[in-house]
């Protein structure tokens, strides 16, 4: 027992210091714990999560290419246009706009243009712009569990798939889609008269008895509208959403899957050998319509959906650079791309740790939690939330909890139904999403706060996700 507890003091010190650093260093702080466990205390290495970290690089290198074409431009000033439209309603309409772009592009990270467009109408509306900027920098993470082509989503259809819980994306989505929505209304509700208004903010005020204060605050303004979006940028943006489209085809009718024949089992010969000496496989030689003796399966597949999404996803960038003069060095360079390949390393490094760990101890785990798991397997839910608290990732929350979880006996509809709780890193204050929204707010009502856990993201955060996790739970005991 020592031994264990000293082995996850070695997982958790190396995603306390791997966060303290941020960024890449998340994923290599993990290679230290890793090579820990492995080289001083023996432990057989787990399995990074391959499958996961390729549809990521596809859907980033999509994401990116539209990014470079300006097709974000675009889906930004659609948003500005509504936003600017009902500006009284931004308490609510802003964190719809965040939620759905993410849901869109599959990383929340392309809220960070939208964000000063945000705190910019709120000041000239006179609402606090803390109102819709935190619960706005919330709902672009919780838009995280609800997009076909995010890396959690699509892990969790993987791995509930080979743990025998057959669903789809499109299952998935028809519960967490509403039961998001119905955290990020909760959230917006509470929100909507949230601190005092500006016109009763001492500390407000006393910012604006300060000339340069007050030119900073309300001298300058955001906006989008002012840019030209060219035609192939619009055409970017139906490309992509094409793409989307036809993976939420082909994940909704199975059927329409492409086959190919595979060699599933040879209990006899391997192989041959020619004449000149080369050895040839059984399989080769089936494919050649040469019979082989031993060959006891022969029989279709349909190709699978983690493959399915990296064609279309690597296809429709493809099409994006030929047809919209989106340039590759630009795609490289953005801040979409530059993220994914640190969420990329993130769950590369995170995924194999905890693997490592879990899998070693796993026939412990089960003896020690299984009665307690058993009575309250909806407890999981506050397992995910605190290990994404401690790494920062959606996506590294599923790879590396939901085995565990299916290995424990927890119900597929169960992990289905608590899978809004992998969103807990806004109880630190320090996402980049969150970091940047306190930046970009000129009136700094959006703070983080003298306590550290006292910022203007906690309430939102926790109103939105519990929300969100019971209606989710809901919905799943209801129709599984």
């Amino acid at each position: 027992m020592v031994v264990m507890i000293l082995q996850l003091m070695v997982v958790l010190a190396a995603l306390y210091f791997g966060s303290r650093y941020g960024s890449l260093a998340l994923g290599a702080f993990s290679g230290i714990g890793l090579a820990i466990l492995v080289f001083v205390f023996g432990m057989k290495p787990g399995t990074p999560p391959t499958d996961v970290i390729y549809i990521i690089v596809a859907a980033v290198t999509c994401a990116g290419a539209l990014q470079a074409s300006g097709g974000m431009n675009w889906l930004i000033q659609l948003a500005e246009k509504l936003l600017r439209k009902h500006p009284s309603h931004i308490t609510f309409l802003a964190p719809l706009c965040t939620f759905f772009l993410t849901v869109l592009v599959g990383t929340g990270h392309v809220m960070y243009t939208l964000m000063p467009i945000i705190a910019d109408i709120s000041l000239k509306k006179g609402i606090r712009p803390e109102r819709p900027c935190a619960i706005a920098s919330v709902a672009s993470q919780v838009g995280i569990t609800c997009s076909p082509i995010a890396a959690a989503v699509v892990a969790l259809v993987s791995i509930s798939n080979i743990n025998g819980f057959q669903i789809s994306i499109p299952e998935v989505l028809m519960i967490s889609l509403p039961a998001c929505l119905c955290g990020i209304l909760a959230a917006s509700m509470v929100s909507y008269r949230r601190g005092k208004e500006l016109s009763e903010d001492p500390e407000f005020q006393a910012k604006l008895k300060d000339p340069e204060q007050k030119e900073y605050i309300y001298g300058s303004g955001a906006t989008s509208l002012d840019q030209k979006v060219p035609q192939t940028a619009k055409r970017a943006v139906w490309i992509f959403v094409g793409a989307i489209a036809l993976i939420v085809f082909f994940a909704s009718v199975p059927a329409a899957l492409p086959s190919y024949e595979q060699l599933t089992a040879v209990t006899g010969a391997k192989g041959a050998t020619l004449a000149d000496g080369t050895f040839v496989s059984a399989e080769s030689l089936v494919k050649a319509g040469i019979a082989v003796e031993g060959v006891t399966e022969y029989t279709q597949h349909r190709l699978a959906l983690n493959l399915v999404i990296q064609i279309v996803m690597i296809m429709a960038a493809a099409f994006i650079f030929i047809f919209c003069k989106a340039s590759p060095k630009k795609a490289v360079t953005g801040a979409v791309w530059q993220n994914g390949m640190v969420a990329v390393v993130a769950i590369y490094g995170i995924a194999w740790l905890a693997d490592t760990y879990f899998a070693h101890y796993m026939p412990m785990l089960k003896d020690g939690l299984g009665a307690m798991i058993a009575e309250y397997n909806w407890a999981i839910a506050i397992v995910f939330f605190i290990v994404s608290i401690l790494i920062n990732s959606q996506g590294a929350v599923v790879v590396s909890m939901i085995p565990l979880a299916y290995s424990m006996g927890i119900p597929g509809w169960v992990i289905l139904g608590v899978f809004p709780s992998v969103y807990g890193y806004f109880f630190l204050p320090n996402y980049p999403s969150d970091i940047a929204t306190v930046n970009f707010d000129r009136s700094g009502t959006t703070k983080i706060g003298k306590y550290l856990l006292n910022h203007s993201f906690m309430m939102p955060g926790l109103v939105s996700v519990v929300c969100a996790t019971l209606v989710s739970y809901l919905l799943a005991s209801m129709i599984y």
